[in-house]
């Protein structure tokens, strides 16, 4: 009876760590590339984002000292410094949560890739779309200011 106790308890411990996964961060600049001298960013809205991802990632290049405006694709102003893109992925376990955040830095004339990051939060490490966004952008941007 204790040995099946013991196995039974393992493999609940061992199917936790597997479906809680881990979180990770990542993020990555294309060779020779500087953005010391971006200050203006213009993030480009997914037609399908109807959570207001935009805005969020706005507010946060605002508050890392950034001059940020958002909207569609074909309104991007004339002299931005750089545009970003993003992906976001969500999930269901109890609540809709985001599981993962692309962030993309192009340059504004060519739409060539400058840096990218993600996070990957699940459940059980989840965190708000705000602080997802941040930590993305401040391991983008790091060193820049």
């Amino acid at each position: 009876m204790k040995k099946t106790v013991v196995r039974t308890e393992a493999i609940f411990i061992l199917l936790l760590l597997v479906l809680s996964g881990c979180a990770t961060m990542s993020s990555t600049r294309a060779p020779g590339v500087d953005l010391s001298n971006v200050r203006t960013i213009y993030v480009v809205k997914l037609v399908a984002d109807g959570r207001g991802i935009n805005k969020v990632i706005a507010d946060e290049l605002s508050l890392l000292g950034y001059q940020a405006t958002t909207g569609l694709e074909t309104d991007i102003p004339q002299g931005v410094d750089a545009t970003l893109t993003y992906q976001d992925r969500w999930m269901w376990d109890i609540t809709m949560y985001m599981l993962r955040l692309n962030i993309q830095v192009r340059d504004p004339k060519t739409g060539a890739l400058l840096a990218e990051g993600e996070s990957y939060r699940p459940s059980l490490q989840r965190k708000e779309p705000n602080q997802m966004a941040r930590e993305v952008l401040e391991s983008i941007l790091k060193g820049t200011k």
